[in-house]
């Protein structure tokens, strides 16, 4: 495992992919300006860049990738990370692995190949938008090794290698061909290119990072685009895990929440990394509003990880004003409550198990689907969770759910009648604890009987007396199919399917939509089995597509009923957010309440923040607090302590609070 190295808050990561018709690199470069500026954005780190996706290099060289508009007097690196630490900033280096120009026109052999021929990325003219993608298992890794060993040895002790550009790609070049058929494999079967790619990859992350370690033992290594599920093989070569998601630029509000409740599980202290832009990467002259600036790094303090905004250095050397302004608003507010931030750890009661096993593949997983579905609609309910995979340790929480599909085989279905028989709770969903088609009870502690998947495409439920608080008295729609399922045994059905006349089609059909409910059927939508619970229906992926109120008042009153007691309440908005954070004898609890709202074709964007007032909170802890108060003002917060849990009303919260509970 390697040595934990800590990271900083307040990380800018640069850009600096600069084409080669630009002839005029660094012209106006003022190395003592530019670290300055960092200064005075609060910026105590700054990712550099040794080498880009042009495949170009910007540091004193003989090498002929070289920039050719960057003047040969000028070190362009060199002069960065001199003046960065004069400041006391580090000043990780960025290397780019898989885009390379350079090399790719160079030696276009080197390129990765598709199965029908075709070259991996962009084309021969297309106008730039993308980029050639080379290929590992070509002779391009002993090229990138030699640029790397020299970047080491000029700048050692480096403070860290940030090497971009990493995922898994399959390629059936002659190189490629030739590895997979020494290896066993057959390159003619998907299958076998993926896991030799897997291979490809975990070789040469091993490979370079012990190359920076031998150079530079306290260097930080890190390599970009694995993504974060695949972290409990790979955590022995990254020191740390930074979380790419730039919302406005393809990775949406949801992608970094989802990922960094399961990067944080693992010993590598995480990041998450947003960036200035309006939109995506290298938007130049593109800022985002404040307020969602405010918000990103506030997300990513509250879920316990430093923080890192992207920005690009225009070609001749300069920074933009107006771009760190605004980053040293955003990081002002960061570095004011850093004494709470440090060595805060995530508090958990619940837990969603990954859905998918991504062992061998990118591991970033699908956008959408029922675990993010699942990790919006648990951080609307309040609750503290974490994503989990099968190997981690269950009995750190009191709660499983298992979301719409994930699939038992016998030491997973061993593992979770352990965990219930521990004590543990259990909530399952669709096909999660049966078989895939629906027939087949694979875990029996769920109380169910099975018959099969429902005929209806969309059917209805009736909320039982126990489940019905909020819940408006109407037969409630579920566009999506379910699983038919009778209560066995003990078990109490606490919500009813009711069927439809007939299933719409050009046959007979009814009005506009759905056709409406006839009666109530046999069938339980929701059944409790004394700790476990299960929904006949893919709730979560139903909720992630269509986002029905009714949806999330099932699985709310239901975990009432399986977790009585649960760790955070907030009555606010199902848009505010919470999270629980323990550092020493300190419990900090942090609200935010921002609202992206889609308010162009496909950006999400927010610029105001609604302040909320005076709404109660609840927080379970085994004894009282010598006093509560705001971060990081430390302004008193009145309370009482009552059965296990400190009550309070939170007097304002704009966009984000910290209300901290010391003992």
């Amino acid at each position: 495992m390697p040595r934990q190295i800590p990271l900083r808050f307040r990380q800018v990561h640069l850009d600096f992919h600069t084409g080669p018709w630009i002839g005029d690199v660094g012209r106006d470069f003022d190395a003592r300006e530019f670290a300055r500026a960092f200064k005075r954005a609060h910026v105590d780190s700054v990712t550099v860049f040794a080498k880009c996706h042009h495949g170009h290099l910007y540091y004193d060289t003989d090498r002929p990738e070289r920039h050719p508009g960057l003047s040969r007097k000028l070190d362009l690196l060199g002069e960065q990370v001199e003046a960065l630490h004069a400041e006391n900033i580090r000043a990780p280096v960025y290397i780019s692995v898989m885009c390379d120009e350079y090399a790719a026109n160079t030696h276009p052999e080197w390129i990765a190949l598709e199965p029908d021929g075709r070259r991996v990325g962009r084309g021969p003219l297309d106008d730039g938008s993308g980029w050639q993608i080379l290929d590992m298992a070509s002779p391009y890794q002993e090229f990138l090794f030699e640029q790397t060993k020299e970047v080491l040895e000029k700048f050692k002790p480096v403070d860290g290698i940030f090497f971009d550009m990493c995922w898994n790609q399959p390629s059936v070049s002659n190189f490629a061909k030739a590895a997979m058929e020494r290896a066993g494999l057959d390159p003619a079967k998907e299958v076998d290119r993926n896991r030799h790619a897997h291979q490809v990859a975990i070789a040469y992350m091993k490979r370079f990072y012990d190359l920076v370690k031998k150079s530079s033992r306290d260097a930080t290594v890190f390599f970009n685009g694995r993504g974060v599920r695949n972290e409990r093989e790979e955590q022995a070569w990254q020191t740390q895990m930074e979380i790419e998601a730039l919302p406005t630029g393809g990775w949406g509000y949801m992608f970094f929440p989802r990922h960094v409740r399961f990067a944080r599980n693992f010993p590598p202290p995480t990041m998450g990394m947003t960036a200035r832009f309006h939109k995506s990467w290298a938007d130049f002259g593109g800022l985002k509003p404040y307020a969602a600036l405010e918000y990103e790094t506030s997300q990513m303090i509250a879920q316990g990880a430093r923080c890192s905004i992207g920005d690009q250095l225009h070609p001749r050397g300069t920074l933009d004003p107006a771009a760190y302004d605004l980053i040293g608003r955003a990081y002002e507010r960061v570095e004011a409550r850093e004494p709470w931030l440090r060595d805060a750890t995530p508090v958990a009661q619940v837990a969603i198990l990954q859905t998918e096993d991504v062992i061998g593949s990118s591991g970033r997983g699908r956008a959408g689907g029922p675990e993010e579905a699942a990790v919006r609609m648990l951080t609307q309910l309040k609750h503290q969770f974490d994503v989990i995979d099968r190997p981690a340790d269950f009995g750190r929480y009191e709660l499983i759910v298992l979301p719409d599909v994930v699939q038992l085989d016998d030491p997973l279905a061993k593992k979770l009648r352990a965990y219930l028989k521990a004590g543990g709770s259990i909530l399952a969903t669709g096909t999660s604890g049966l078989s895939a088609d629906g027939t087949e009870l694979l875990l029996p502690e769920l109380g169910i009987k099975p018959h099969g998947p429902s005929p209806f495409t969309t059917t209805y439920i009736h909320f039982g007396r126990e489940l019905s608080t909020d819940v408006p008295p109407t037969d409630h729609v579920m566009y999506e199919r379910g699983v038919r399922v009778t209560a066995a045994g003990g078990a109490k059905a606490l919500a009813r399917v009711v069927e439809p006349y007939f299933d719409r089609s050009w046959r007979h059909f009814s009005s506009h939509f759905q056709t409406p409910p006839d009666k109530p059927s046999r069938f339980a939508a929701a059944v409790r089995n004394g700790r476990a619970g299960y929904i006949a229906f893919p709730i979560f992926t139903a909720f992630g597509k269509h986002g029905s109120g009714s949806f999330r008042l099932l699985v709310r009153n239901l975990l009432d009923r399986l977790l009585p007691d649960p760790l955070l309440r907030v009555a606010a908005p199902t848009g505010a957010e919470s999270s629980v954070t323990r550092q020493g004898r300190r419990t900090i609890v942090h609200v935010l309440h921002y609202s992206p709202e889609r308010r162009a074709e496909k950006l999400d964007l927010i610029e105001d923040v609604v302040p909320l007032f005076d709404f109660p909170m609840s927080l379970k802890l085994d004894r009282a607090p010598k006093r509560v108060y705001t971060a990081p003002d430390e302004t008193p917060v009145e309370f009482e302590y009552l059965a296990g849990r400190v009550n309070l009303r939170v007097p304002e919260l704009r966009g984000h609070a910290m209300i901290v509970f010391e003992a």
